[in-house]
């Protein structure tokens, strides 16, 4: 593949979402790029900032903590998967609190499930909980607040 080819290709793969290093790596690797040409596009992306992992890891968590709530190892996790390291990703993770991510999580299931009886309802919660990665002692103490609320 040309280098001109392949600048193309990974502009438009980062047209569609942002990116990682890694991510941008592995799909110019896919293409059976050169290496070499690949580590002078991902500098270029650097240059031009197009390619951020800080960025990216920040955007990221923010989007976890609005649309999907998970524990704060559970998205630690997924950044590893994506090629952030656990520097960068524990900078940005301190912050979160697991109990509030999960309540916000258990309130939105809790109200779905509302035509089930109390018994089920809690199971499918608390299962719903440690499946996004929340401790039994999190997921035990949302449980308890939301059914006082």
């Amino acid at each position: 593949m040309t280098p001109d080819k392949t600048l193309k290709s990974a502009l438009a793969y980062l047209a569609r979402s942002p990116k990682t290093i890694l991510e941008m790596r592995r799909y110019l690797s896919g293409k059976n790029a050169d290496p070499e040409i690949i580590d002078g596009i991902i500098d270029r992306l650097l240059e031009l900032k197009y390619l951020d992992d800080r960025a990216y890891a920040r955007q990221f968590i923010d989007s976890r903590i609005r649309f999907k709530p998970k524990s704060a190892y559970a998205i630690g996790y997924e950044l590893r998967g994506k090629g952030i390291t656990p520097a960068v990703a524990d900078e940005f993770l301190t912050d979160i609190d697991d109990f509030q991510l999960a309540f916000s999580a258990a309130e939105r299931k809790n109200s779905q499930l509302c035509h089930l009886d109390p018994e089920s309802r809690k199971k499918k919660v608390l299962n719903h909980l440690r499946y996004r990665g929340f401790d039994y002692q999190v997921c035990q103490a949302v449980w308890k607040k939301l059914m006082e609320s």
